[in-house]
């Protein structure tokens, strides 16, 4: 967010949202500055902007915690964060009452197999142990900060940003390989929504740290009534796997139409396609032409008959090095954005303004209970004992 002007230029960035005829934004606090320790909170740069999206009438999807933690944390191997980040996320609820969408957690399975298994980020470990405990403290910080969050909003909506993927067997050697990280790719989500896992997966979580208490608290305390399920998928999302259980990239082959459906069948929630972009290339129409085909997925997962309530590109400016996921820092330009980091519009920016204004009825107009959030923006509901039980429908960006 430094790197690419937010903090300087955030007002002319929200002139480009409103400009595009977007009127629901995925936004992120800087978790590092705002989160100073336990209890503890400096809202300067919170208020300002979430006090600019509600006299736009910008809707904010509220991301809490994207990928990394304060200084204080640590990293995910500490069991403390479950309830400390609980506690901050009820801080906001209270301090931003107007807020009614949240992703607590952002792509917890990511976030846990880049810290704990790949040796990526946070934590930088690469052990099934360290996997599993990185993404049971994940799981439950977000599950417990939902509790918490509707104890101070109680009709607060949940997208669950997840990455959707799948893993292609290279050879007949490669089936059980690939069969196994097929599941292990829903774990997040089946702890988050109370699902049973199978019983391989069942062996994976207790052999590696999981306490039989810790499997019940996610089976018993999940929140899937509040929830809609976000999907996000890009061409790295699908994977050729080998004899031995290693994966390479495999490019798109199923796409987000067949994945999306996979994860659908499995959950029965609402979808929102919630990521997804390309480069811009050297022909200068790559990104087009993905948000052309990225879009026509939706279309067909709508016509499908699964209930799908909104589309995101990511992001709104350019990045910097997230070709190496921020492992190093080159200063590299990623074109990945609608706009440029001199604010001027790419060639997909204005194929997804036109894209919206060509296509914003649509979904609503397959059923009217396709309605998100369920209260005008602004509308501050008293807090009550009990949750509310949330509408799982949503309306579209």
């Amino acid at each position: 967010m430094e790197l690419c002007g937010h903090y300087r230029r955030w007002r002319e960035d929200f002139e480009l949202v409103q400009d595009l005829g977007v009127r629901t934004l995925r936004y992120g606090l800087p978790l590092c500055l705002t989160w100073l320790g336990p209890d503890r909170y400096d809202w300067e740069f919170a208020d300002l902007t979430f006090g600019d999206l509600e006299r736009r009438g910008i809707i904010p999807i509220a991301d809490l915690c994207h990928f990394g933690v304060p200084d204080f944390i640590g990293n995910f191997q500490n069991p403390d964060f479950p309830r400390l980040f609980a506690r901050y996320a009820h801080a906001f609820a209270k301090r931003f009452p107007a807020v009614q969408l949240y992703t607590p957690i952002n792509e917890m399975f990511v976030c846990a197999t880049f810290s704990a298994a790949y040796g990526w980020w946070n934590e930088q470990m690469t052990t099934d142990r360290g996997f599993v405990t990185a993404l049971k403290h994940i799981v439950k910080a977000n599950v417990q900060a939902m509790h918490t969050i509707l104890a101070a909003r109680p009709d607060a909506i949940f997208v669950q940003s997840e990455s959707t993927e799948y893993f292609h067997a290279e050879n007949p050697a490669a089936i059980g390989p690939s069969e196994t990280l097929n599941e292990r790719r829903f774990l997040s989500l089946d702890l988050n929504y109370g699902r049973p896992v199978n019983s391989e997966m069942f062996r994976f979580l207790m052999d590696n740290g999981m306490k039989l208490e810790e499997y019940k608290f996610f089976m018993q305390r999940h929140l899937k009534s509040h929830c809609i399920m976000g999907n996000d998928y890009y061409g790295a999302n699908e994977h050729n796997v080998s004899a031995d259980g290693k994966t390479t990239s495999s490019g798109e082959i199923f796409g987000y139409n067949e994945i999306t459906r996979q994860y659908y069948e499995r959950y029965r929630l609402p979808v929102m396609h919630t990521e997804t972009n390309t480069a811009e290339g050297p022909r200068g129409d790559e990104a087009v032409r993905w948000l052309r085909k990225e879009w026509a997925n939706v279309l067909r997962v709508r016509n499908s008959g699964m209930p799908i309530v909104g589309f995101t590109w990511y992001s709104l400016t350019d990045q910097i090095d997230w070709d190496v996921a921020l492992r190093e820092a080159r200063g590299k330009v990623c074109p990945l954005g609608l706009y440029d980091l001199d604010r001027k519009p790419r060639a997909v920016g204005l194929a997804y303004k036109q894209l919206i204004k060509d296509w914003r009825e649509v979904l609503p107009a397959q059923s009217v209970c396709l309605t998100v959030p369920l209260a005008p923006y602004g509308h501050r509901q008293a807090p009550c004992p009990a949750p509310a039980q949330a509408t799982e429908q949503a309306q579209p960006h």
